[in-house]
């Protein structure tokens, strides 16, 4: 049987597209290891020249690819970099890339077997801090767009493409809002890539449709203006310390569910379709908790592993302290015991609404005789994309193409980033396209990413640019 019209220019694409990606590796991965060498730490402040001269590397080589309009925009803290190539087509839709040009602190003390800010390929891998959180998966956007055009024949993008690579995600991402706020008209788009993610493994290429959004609190409790004598005042002053240990008993019911009032208002449930979805991926627990280095799992009844970090709302005490600490004993009452507090949130979740239950829960909880002060820190909020969304269809036959026809499966990412504040901000659905694979140690030492999946990356990228204008969303 042969093929279609339209199959057939899609396989001649889908060649053209690969044959490209291959003739330019080389010096693909030459570029990219030399944006590996700045040592862009945002976290450091000795090290924001470093995150400067990769901004101003980075904005000189997207001149370089071929965007007409490329421009390093300041913040507070880190500058960004934004760029944009308008497609002739008038009716394309626009679509906005987000990632990261900064990296975590990386030292060879820290147990990397070379320098992290020096590259290394070995045995299909390259080696550096920010190999593939995030340089590497910005940069294949450089090659990939390239590459669409040469498989195309178009001189510009099938899309209205727009890039913003911010400075500070390693460091939280302070001024990230602010920024999106102030440049909205020049940021507004029809949907918004991140390309800061993964998959779930090299053999089960993935997608994933959204990030928890997180609330955090710090809880100060005093008691006597004092430390004072356990025997003397014990049994009748209140106790900090045991005030602090009731409100964490207080956290959870028998089910493992967050006790506080109103804390599940508008959480988005798991439906059926998404929970078959999940189920299929080729979860083992054991390894998982190899990797979690837990000796056992808890969570919410009624859910797995997987449903609990990825699509349900947490609560999780990350620290407590209170009272004498030091070898032997101590016989007080302390003055003052501390909790800190976050709570990871889903889609439906309002980070506002959720710090008002956490407050009021707390004014009911601590009894009369201890003051307290609460302060919680910036929220991340959640985002979602449901899983019959145009755009997300698109993303996956990107997928699809790059790894030659391989079923894409979804996940979700437990952890939170502030891919929801472009959500919020331009009122565009939240899609990611990333290659990362859980061995690549992001954070860690020796991070690094598997070179022919960087190159799935390129490939997929360039698809992508050909499928969302059919997607009409």
């Amino acid at each position: 049987m042969s093929d279609t019209p339209d199959s057939a220019v899609q396989t001649a694409r889908t060649h053209a597209v690969r044959a490209y990606v291959e003739q330019h590796r080389a010096a693909f991965l030459d570029d990219l290891a030399a944006w590996l060498r700045i040592p862009s730490v945002s976290a450091q402040p000795g090290h924001a020249p470093d995150v400067r001269a990769s901004a101003e590397w980075l904005a000189a080589k997207l001149t370089e690819t071929g965007f007409p309009a490329v421009e390093v925009w300041e913040t507070a803290g880190a500058p960004a970099v934004f760029a944009e190539w308008p497609s002739d087509d008038e009716n394309a839709p626009t679509v906005l890339v987000y990632g990261h040009h900064d990296v975590q602190p990386a030292a060879r003390e820290d147990g990397w077997h070379t320098d992290p800010f020096e590259p290394v390929v070995r045995d299909g891998r390259m080696y550096a801090r920010g190999a593939s959180d995030d340089k590497g998966q910005v940069f294949f956007h450089t090659l990939g767009v390239r590459a669409h055009l040469a498989a195309t024949g178009r001189t510009t993008p099938a899309v209205h493409l727009k890039l913003l690579v911010e400075g500070e995600e390693e460091s939280g991402s302070p001024h990230f809002r602010a920024l999106v706020e102030q440049h909205a008209d020049r940021l507004a788009a029809d949907a918004v890539i991140v390309s800061d993610t993964g998959m779930w493994s090299e053999t089960t290429p993935t997608v994933c449709t959204g990030m928890r959004g997180v609330a955090d609190c710090e809880i100060e409790l005093y008691g006597p203006a004092q430390d004072i004598h356990s025997g003397s005042f014990g049994g009748a002053v209140p106790n900090p310390a045991t005030v602090a240990g009731r409100l964490v008993a207080a956290l959870h019911d028998e089910d493992e569910r967050v006790a506080i009032p109103g804390f599940y208002d508008g959480a988005a449930p798991l439906d059926d379709a998404e929970r078959a979805l999940i189920a299929e991926l080729p979860f083992d627990e054991s390894s998982w908790l190899a990797t979690a280095k837990s000796h056992g799992v808890l969570g919410e009844a009624g859910y797995s592993t997987l449903e609990r970090v990825w699509a349900r709302p947490t609560a999780e005490v990350n620290g407590i302290g209170g009272g004498y600490q030091g070898p032997g004993g101590k016989t007080i009452v302390p003055a003052s015991a501390q909790l800190k507090i976050s709570f990871r949130l889903v889609a439906g979740q309002d980070p506002d609404k959720i710090e008002l239950a956490v407050r009021d829960w707390l004014a009911a909880r601590v009894p009369a005789g201890i003051r307290y002060e609460i302060t919680f820190g910036a929220p991340t909020r959640p985002c979602l994309t449901p899983l019959d969304h145009p755009a997300l269809r698109s993303v996956a036959k990107a997928m699809s193409l790059a790894f030659d026809g391989a079923k894409i499966r979804f996940t979700r990412e437990g952890g939170s980033g502030p891919a929801a504040d472009l959500q919020d901000v331009l009122h565009a659905p939240v899609l990611f396209l990333g290659i990362s694979v859980p061995s690549d140690g992001w954070h860690a030492p020796n991070e690094k990413v598997e070179l022919d999946l960087l190159l799935k990356g390129v490939e997929a990228a360039a698809h992508l640019w050909s499928e969302l204008p059919t997607a009409r969303f």
